[in-house]
């Protein structure tokens, strides 16, 4: 199984004041992320984290401190305070799961990697603050309840959402670009 997530901002004392978050200390928030995170990730499950995972600089730290301690698989997309992760670390993930196209990205897009085909997009950044187009979705965690989000749940989000603004269906359906006009003129 799949799960996505993003802005956890492990040991970041500031952030509780930047987004609200609803703890008293940065000790408190770690924790109650890494239980929520646990009650929901098995063991073998694929975690995709999008960006801004922790502002510490050294892995060694990071793996010991909070990546060894969550359940699951982990892949890091790299965020604007991710400087712990290799310099090879992707900055945009695409994936095939099932039948469905999922493009993961810190950042959230126009268009993305096969958005006119009806791929998803995920994303972080924003903290909750900015509205999807079309097929996206910010799975940060104060968005989503401080819990990672299953590849099953988001299906359940895109089944509400509009369809990619530069859907090629859309298109075909109103004909070729400017029919209208003539048909208006003729």
């Amino acid at each position: 199984m799949f799960f996505f997530t993003a802005d956890e901002h492990y040991a970041h004392d500031r952030i509780r004041l930047y987004t609200n978050r609803p703890f008293a200390s940065v000790e408190e928030m770690d924790e109650e992320i890494i239980r929520r995170h646990n009650s929901v990730v098995g063991d073998g499950d694929i975690v995709v984290h999008v960006g801004d995972f922790t502002l510490i600089h050294h892995a060694e730290t990071v793996y010991k401190r909070y990546v060894s301690r969550l359940k699951g698989k982990h892949i890091f997309i790299r965020g604007s305070h991710d400087r712990w992760v290799p310099q090879n670390c992707v900055s945009l993930w695409e994936q095939k799961i099932g039948s469905q196209v999922v493009v993961a990205c810190h950042y959230a897009m126009r268009v993305w990697p096969k958005s006119h085909y009806g791929s998803w997009q995920i994303y972080g950044h924003s903290h909750g603050r900015l509205p999807p187009i079309g097929k996206q979705h910010d799975v940060g965690v104060d968005n989503n309840d401080f819990t990672p989000v299953s590849f099953e749940k988001l299906t359940e989000i895109m089944a509400k959402r509009e369809d990619n603004p530069n859907l090629i269906r859309k298109r075909l359906e109103s004909g070729p670009a400017g029919a209208s006009d003539q048909e208006e003129e003729a």
